[in-house]
């Protein structure tokens, strides 16, 4: 069991081994490209890339959860999430590699001539996440495609490690058995990390009452970032690579990724899910409504789960300041103030705008709405047994909102803005990069 993992000599130095490395960003756009028409012989070749590049990251991440400033390392909760980042580390670089004939292996090795792999462009994120004067954080400057200059070592390029001439090849059954268990792992690893948002949070709350202070430092902050930044990629490649083995081929899907992603629909389920929500916990026969003005065929290549979890969340804010505003009960005569959502198409961005007039926010509390445990709800806990793999409590206030919010849309390039009428209510911008060629901004 995790609970009793613990963290032996010699994987410490296989764990400081690997952190050495840098990690790669990929962007949507080459992930579309890697996943499409997949043959046993790239899903094995997606296997070897990411059974190198996951320990890499986990790595990075179990060496930063033990480096904590101020004590953090040492919350239980914190070194619970540590210990579940080494076993999921210790799993895969343990995992049997597949055996194969030589001229199998040469074949795995020759990138096809007529493979062409657009560059992914720096994540305009990169910098936000980045604090290099604090010595926990002592980053190295990447290039190209993330390949470590100075004293990183460096690695392969990206497409010699996942492409390979592999379509016309006959592969074993030894392939095929191979790819379903390296899949099942990573089943099992994405399991076992789902409550890691909510267990981090603990930890902050169980340093918060430790310290008996008030709110955390920017230096947690930035680390905060970071972690859940790093989390989501992680997670996005570990949910693109099940997809692609076990989901059944569809023509606007690769893997979890929609290529024709309708924003207009996924918007409008947002609005339906959080109006329910907003009705469910403040008992009312009709919450406030919701105007959407999008063009009805819009569409770009957008993993539909991520811009879902955005509107959702920003939508729940804006129906909790309008009725917490208005009150519980509006009449006939007396409606609610629509909250409207905006949708624009530009040349680089999609950009959605949520508006509300629910009172909007004090300037000076707008920078800690970005801050995470700051919540204008009274009562923060967290269960232990909450085993939610993001915050589900319906319209509960945890704090983490909006800066996960903000994370998912600059995870590829996109990015969140508020700005605040004290008084009348709430603008939020959510920018969406339709390029899909920004890589992911790796801390």
């Amino acid at each position: 069991m995790s609970a009793a993992f613990r963290i032996s000599p010699a994987l410490w130095d296989k764990i400081h081994h690997f952190a050495s490395f840098p990690q790669t960003g990929v962007s949507l756009q080459q992930m579309v490209l890697f996943g499409q028409h997949p043959s046993q012989g790239t899903l094995l070749k997606a296997s070897q890339f990411l059974a190198e590049e996951l320990p890499v990251r986990l790595a990075h991440r179990v060496k930063e959860l033990d480096e904590l400033p101020h004590n953090l390392s040492d919350m239980p909760s914190i070194r619970k999430v540590k210990n579940w980042y080494a076993q999921s580390f210790e799993e895969l670089i343990n995992f049997p590699p597949v055996q194969l004939p030589q001229h199998l292996r040469q074949q795995l090795s020759s990138t096809g001539q007529d493979i062409f792999l657009p560059d992914s462009t720096p994540n305009p994120s990169l910098a936000a996440l980045q604090d290099h004067d604090h010595p926990l954080f002592n980053l190295s400057r990447l290039k190209g495609n993330a390949n470590g200059i100075g004293n990183v070592k460096l690695r392969v390029p990206l497409e010699r490690r996942y492409y390979a001439k592999s379509s016309s090849i006959d592969w074993p059954p030894s392939v095929l058995d191979y790819n379903a268990r390296f899949t099942r792992m990573l089943e099992a690893i994405k399991r076992r990390h789902d409550p890691t948002v909510t267990t981090v949070a603990q930890g902050v709350l169980e340093w918060k009452r430790s310290q008996n202070a008030k709110n955390i430092g920017l230096d947690i902050q930035a680390w905060l970032d970071r972690f859940y930044m790093s989390r989501i990629g992680i997670r996005f490649l570990i949910g693109q690579h099940v997809a692609l083995n076990t989901q059944q081929p569809h023509k606007d899907y690769v893997g979890i990724i929609c290529t024709k992603a309708n924003v207009h629909d996924i918007v409008q389920e947002a609005i339906e899910n959080a109006r329910f929500v907003c009705e469910e916990h403040y008992a009312m026969f009709k919450g406030p409504p919701v105007q959407l003005i999008c063009p009805p065929n819009l569409i770009f290549p957008y993993v539909p789960g991520h811009l879902s979890h955005i509107c959702f969340e920003l939508l729940k804010n804006s129906l909790r300041a309008v009725v917490d505003r208005f009150g519980h009960d509006a009449q006939d005569d007396k409606p609610y103030p629509p909250i409207k959502v905006i949708v624009v198409e530009g040349k680089e961005d999609i950009t959605i705008k949520i508006t509300d007039e629910g009172g909007g926010i004090p300037r000076s509390a707008i920078p800690l709405i970005w801050t995470y445990m700051y919540t204008t709800m009274t009562g923060q806990s967290i269960d232990q047994d909450f085993q939610a793999s993001d915050f589900q409590a319906p319209m509960a206030g945890f704090g983490y909102g909006l800066p996960l919010s903000r994370l998912y849309a600059r995870y590829f390039g996109g990015d969140l803005r508020l700005i605040s009428m004290e008084g009348y209510g709430t603008d939020v911008y959510i920018h969406l990069n339709r390029l899909s060629s920004s890589r992911e901004p790796l801390p």
